[in-house]
């Protein structure tokens, strides 16, 4: 079979509540040259079995993947696992409890091609909320609309060294040649876990550019149980942050790049600002404002 144009990747783990409905909106794409991967990671509550059945109901557009003996690994070995079963040179994301509208395959994928110095895609982004009687919010990606921006400029100017919103998994698509088949970092467990996603998207940044765009693809979902949500309720964001930042630090100093000693100093500057009590509490909250953080710290 010849390989589709975009390979889409959804973990799994014990998500049977919202599963269906992600999974439902891959399938209603207005864009079918795709491959769905759904990855459980040892799910306990059915979840499992409903990936099985749409991959049986739909065997030539979604495989179902697991670890050996279907045990619980995380998300980035699940990630990793899932991308070296991909055949695409366009990668996805989903989560198992976000959902795309119709049109983000098609949008993104004329923009990839209209567009082939660019490696990452991302747009505005709903957090949705109104699922459950909420209020949705709409949050811009990026520090440009409609444009591409270099590596280094990414790198500085977003989340969570900059003030620009970093993007969400699941919104994304990327050309698989820029990150490979291991990219997801595995070190990041537990608390870190938080930041898995951001040190995927550190490598993206700094292998090509990244175009962010005004348009509306993803509804991202809010509740309680996410890990995000989680780990600031129970207390733990500092601490992964600060993993995070020593790892990015690690990894800058890796790197034969020009710009090196400007991206070190930045770390070092988000590493100070971590160590204070109201830049912690900023952070807690969610806060992507770097300069927001120094303010509190002078006043």
């Amino acid at each position: 079979m010849s390989a589709p144009r975009v390979s889409i990747i959804c973990p799994i783990y014990n998500r049977i509540r919202f599963l269906g409905e992600a999974i439902e909106s891959v399938l209603r794409q207005d864009f079918l040259d795709y491959e769905l991967l759904l990855l459980d990671d040892g799910s306990t509550d059915g979840s499992a079995e409903l990936a099985q059945s749409y991959s049986n109901r739909y065997p030539d557009r979604v495989r179902y993947l697991e670890h050996p003996g279907h045990i619980n690994r995380g998300i980035a070995p699940s990630r990793n696992l899932a991308l070296r079963g991909s055949r695409s040179e366009l990668v996805s994301f989903i989560d198992s409890d976000d959902v795309w509208r119709p049109h983000k395959l098609r949008e993104q994928v004329k923009i990839m091609d209209d567009n082939p110095s660019i490696g990452l895609l991302c747009g505005t982004v709903n957090y949705w909320s109104s699922w459950c009687g909420g209020k949705d919010r709409l949050v811009p990606t990026g520090h440009v609309r409609d444009s591409a921006s270099g590596p280094i400029d990414t790198l500085l100017q977003v989340y969570p060294l900059g003030e620009a919103h970093a993007p969400c998994p699941s919104d994304v698509l990327l050309r698989r040649e820029i990150v490979g088949n291991e990219p997801f970092e595995q070190q990041f467990v537990g608390a870190a876990q938080l930041y898995e996603d951001q040190a995927f998207l550190v490598k993206a940044y700094l292998a090509a550019p990244t175009f962010f765009s005004s348009r509306i693809w993803l509804d991202y979902r809010q509740h309680p149980d996410s890990c995000d949500s989680v780990a600031v309720r129970e207390g733990l964001y500092e601490t992964a942050r600060a993993q995070f930042l020593e790892w990015m630090a690690q990894y800058a100093r890796s790197l034969e790049i020009r710009e090196k000693n400007r991206i070190l100093a930045r770390i070092a500057e988000a590493q100070r600002d971590l160590g204070h009590p109201k830049a912690a509490r900023l952070h807690r909250l969610g806060r992507r404002a770097r300069s927001a953080v120094s303010r509190a710290i002078r006043n």
